[in-house]
């Protein structure tokens, strides 16, 4: 059996190294062509209208005058008459014209008729849902009322934190060119390999007969797996234009609306401990929504990461209202959860009076990885001076600006998905990497070739990475920080599998066998003899006019068996922040971030990756919510003026320290994407409850709620 296992840390020579993305370059020219670029010749423009009510029976359609407008080439209606539509932004029609000035004057001279009905967009006050509200998930874990009534302290709290809208820069959206029985598709997808099949199955065109290519995409953030309805009628407009090429894109109010959302979590939490600080008991009731599906909110995540606490009562509910769905967002499930339960263990420790940092210590028994979590928190402890700048909650410096520190933790899988790599090699020494992979700026691009050149003794450069193509061999959508994990260990085999190919070609001008030959610094040689070798170039010559083409597949089933990639993690986030009592206005000083990774391919872009995350925490944690108005029944803030996110001046520093030791790196490749948004948002708040004295019960913590908090502590 080749031996695909990852070399030794001290033997490595790429991985393991901070290299600059090899898209870098494109990407910063302009060079770079997402779909959204795309211009094919005769290219139409497409618009979707949508319903205006948050809950409506469509009565009639009538699109005559649309389709009379000079310039409309196909209107393809989304919804029938009796249809019921259930959200502000429903899909009622496309149209397709040749600019897009001429498709939104033909949307608005289509004539609908709606039945409003009643509506229900806002979910924090249960007693206004009425029948919306659906248990989910109540359970009961040894004694809880026994452990309360024997506690040396219980603190009890109310949380919340809000739904939160995809926000990706380049909308969800496609250019579908239907051209006889073809079809070619220029998604921004995270799934190159997938999409095809998902659209197939909407128009009933097999997924052979559809030709996906996506070179790079604006932001997935898990909402983008699925062709969509707009994806549908874009391809329909094509194929009733007579095949013309036609762009359809959301635009920016209909994609925060309609495109994917996270939950929103509210809370009432009762926690038990004693005077050491030992958590005896955890009690819940808590609700959510995604929109017009619930929840979607897994209850047995409930305490997150501390879920062993041997005294426990869950009561979880969903909540359905008149709202765009729910999709995955970078962490899913796990941040909101993470903000309820390291916040009521703030709370608990203030209660106690004891330090935070010694509670989240003392009780990570509770944890899946008791001694990283300790190790961790005694790391982010040292970088955050915490020993010198945290305090007791209330017992602040003198003055109105008020310094405070938090924590926050994390967890999550990030196995590597089922992929299939075709390597081949050239006779003139060139490599080229196929898979129907993508890259979501996460530098994948970059993680496969330095897989192979690690393999061949190349540099970087020597290889060439194709990816973005349904016609290469299919590798899993990127969702679950589940890519690198199953990239890389694809590669790694089809580039091992190669090179064994080469070897045993290159043997007999070496005078040995292919099991004593290595690849190393551009060489093909005797192992550990450089007198005896051939340069790479050369020994491909050995080829003739035959390539060499070698397979290579992760299976998600069977990957932790053979090493080369592994899931489960964990994390710790501490904040520093600075809060102005008399504007209500929160600065982050720093944001700090330690991460179990198991073994990183590029520290460069896995140190993005966590600063990335930790950006989304910060809005998430300051900025960010989705506003419903009861009495509309609409979005308030369906734009980029009022739906706020962080801007360069709002972050303030962010430290990441990734946690490689050998223990971690001997586990293989595991996902780096979702682990480090998780914690941030908790961290935050609990850094903003330590420097003011009090609980701002609910996020973002905007300068409204924190003078709120402020004025009900003082009355």
């Amino acid at each position: 059996m080749p031996d695909y296992h990852w070399p030794p840390m001290a033997q490595r020579r790429v991985i393991g190294k901070p290299v600059s993305r090899i898209d870098g370059p494109a990407k910063s020219a302009g060079r770079a062509k997402y779909s959204m670029d795309i211009s094919r010749p005769g290219l139409l423009h497409a618009v979707l209208v949508t319903s205006p009510h948050a809950h409506a029976r469509l009565k009639s359609i009538d699109a005559s005058a649309a389709q009379a407008l000079p310039g409309v080439k196909a209107v393809h209606l989304m919804a029938n008459p009796g249809s019921e539509l259930q959200w502000e932004g429903a899909e009622i029609a496309a149209i397709a014209a040749t600019t897009e000035e001429i498709a939104r004057d033909a949307a608005r001279k289509l004539v609908v008729e709606y039945e409003v009905l009643p509506w229900v967009v806002r979910e924090e006050d249960l007693s206004k849902a009425g029948d919306r509200v659906k248990p989910s998930g109540d359970q009961t874990t040894g004694d809880p009322d026994k452990a309360f009534a024997e506690s040396d302290g219980v603190s009890e709290g109310t949380y919340g934190i809000p739904v939160l809208t995809h926000c990706c820069l380049e909308a969800h959206g496609a250019v579908i060119e239907w051209k006889g029985n073809s079809i070619e598709y220029w998604p921004s997808t995270q799934g190159v390999s997938s999409v095809g099949d998902d659209l197939g199955q909407q128009i009933s065109v097999p997924a052979t007969n559809i030709h996906v290519h996506m070179d790079y995409i604006g932001g997935g953030f898990g909402s983008k797996f699925a062709s969509d309805t707009w994806g549908a009628a874009c391809a329909q407009l094509s194929k009733k234009s007579g095949g013309r090429p036609v762009k359809l894109f959301l635009d920016r109010a209909t994609e925060l609306k309609i495109a994917g959302n996270r939950p929103s979590v509210f809370a009432k939490v009762k926690m038990a401990g004693k005077k050491d600080g030992t958590i005896t008991a955890w009690q819940s009731e808590t609700w959510s929504t995604g929109g017009f599906g619930g929840g979607g909110l897994n209850a047995d995540l409930f305490p997150y990461v501390y879920r062993n606490v041997p005294n426990r009562r869950i009561k979880h509910s969903a909540v359905r209202i008149n709202a765009g769905s729910a999709r995955a967002w970078r962490g899913p499930m796990h941040t909101q959860v993470s903000f309820v339960t390291c916040a009521a263990m703030e709370d608990l420790a203030a209660r106690l009076n004891i330090d935070p940092m010694e509670l989240f210590a003392k009780n990570a028994g509770y944890t899946h990885k008791p001694d990283v979590y300790r190790s961790q928190l005694e790391i982010a402890a040292g970088l955050a001076n915490w020993k010198t700048l945290w305090h007791p909650r209330g017992d602040s410096a003198k003055g109105h600006m008020k310094r405070g520190l938090g924590i926050g933790v994390n967890t999550w899988g990030g196995g590597g998905h089922d992929s299939h790599c075709r390597v081949t090699i050239h006779p003139d020494g060139s490599v080229d990497i196929e898979l129907g992979s993508q890259d979501l700026g996460t530098g994948t691009r970059t993680v496969i070739a330095m897989v192979a050149a690690e393999t061949f003794g190349l540099p970087v450069n020597g290889v060439r990475v194709r990816i973005g193509q349904s016609s290469y061999l299919s590798s899993g959508a990127s969702g679950g920080s589940t890519t690198v994990g199953g990239v890389s260990s694809s590669t790694r085999k089809a580039a091992v599998n190669a090179l064994d190919e080469l070897l045993a070609k290159v043997g007999p001008a070496l005078g040995a066998e292919p099991v004593d030959l290595e690849a190393t610094g551009g060489r093909i040689q005797v192992k550990g003899n450089p007198a005896k070798s051939l340069t790479w170039k050369a020994a491909c010559q050995k080829l003739g006019v035959s390539p060499i083409s070698a397979q290579g597949s992760n299976v998600s089933r069977t990957a932790a068996r053979e090493g080369l990639n592994s899931s489960g993690v964990a994390g710790v986030q501490v904040a520093d922040v600075s809060v102005d009592i008399e504007t209500g206005i929160v600065r982050l000083n720093r944001l700090i971030a330690v991460q179990d990774c198991g073994l990183i391919i590029n520290p460069k872009t896995a140190e993005s990756q966590a600063f990335g995350a930790c950006i989304m925490s910060i809005c998430g944690a300051l900025y960010e919510e989705r506003i419903m108005d009861q009495a509309t029944g609409r979005m308030l803030n369906p734009d980029m003026e009022f739906y706020k996110l962080a801007g360069i001046d709002d972050i303030g520093e962010i430290i990441v320290h990734l946690d490689i030791r050998p223990e971690h790196d001997k586990r293989g490749v595991i996902g780096l994407g979702e682990p480090p948004v998780i914690g941030g948002i908790a961290a935050i708040s609990n850094a903003v409850a330590n420097a003011i004295g009090v609980r701002v019960p609910m996020v973002p913590l905007t300068p409204r709620r924190v003078l709120s908090a402020l004025e009900e502590r003082s009355a």
